[in-house]
């Protein structure tokens, strides 16, 4: 892959850009009834859908990764690496489903949740880049050659983006909050 020119980073920063623009704008103008903003609209809606499916990427990546394991397992502490490397990934898995049910229960707890995903993102690449370095005695920057970074660091720019909306949104907390969770179990 060649170098990213001036002109990929400023498509890649509209796409970003324009959509935080908006969502930030959105989470943050005042609602004529804020108390109406309640539950999985909006942004939120989408925020929900990309919440759903990130476990089946999480599962996506680990069957890709399926054939470079069984090349690995051959190597001096391969099978180790591999091991090793899978059980971050289903722990991963294990907070991204953690994440998805306290979504979708309302749990007052989400945001916190959320947050903690966000934060694991990179705390799970360096320990995977860590693990494998130190396992298979390869240098770090062999580890990380190529574009082993861009998806970790696409992965951390665009949840972080869902995390700063999650903490500015009306809607989340209306629909996060402790007192109205209370109030629609006791209404329902």
């Amino acid at each position: 892959m060649g170098a990213f020119s001036i002109w990929h980073w400023v498509i890649v920063l509209l796409l970003i850009g324009v959509p935080v623009f908006f969502a930030v704008r959105s989470a943050t103008k005042p609602s004529e009834k804020p108390g109406a903003l309640v539950g999985f609209g909006g942004w939120l809606m989408l925020l929900a859908i990309g919440q759903a499916l990130s476990p089946l990427r999480t599962l996506a990546d680990l069957a890709n990764s399926v054939k470079g394991y069984r090349q690995l397992m051959s190597l001096p502490n391969g099978s180790m690496a591999v091991y090793g490397e899978v059980a971050l990934n289903l722990a991963f898995l294990a907070l991204q489903l953690i994440v998805l049910v306290s979504m979708l229960r309302r749990s007052h707890s989400f945001p916190l949740l959320f947050l903690f995903q966000w934060v694991a993102i990179p705390v799970v690449f360096i320990l995977d880049t860590i693990l494998i370095s130190s396992t298979l005695a390869v240098p770090v920057n062999q580890v990380l050659a190529g574009d082993a970074l861009v998806a970790p660091i696409a992965s951390f720019v665009v949840t972080g983006i869902w995390v700063a909306y999650v903490y500015k949104s009306v809607r989340v907390r209306n629909t996060f909050d402790r007192a109205s969770a209370a109030g629609r179990v006791a209404s329902a």
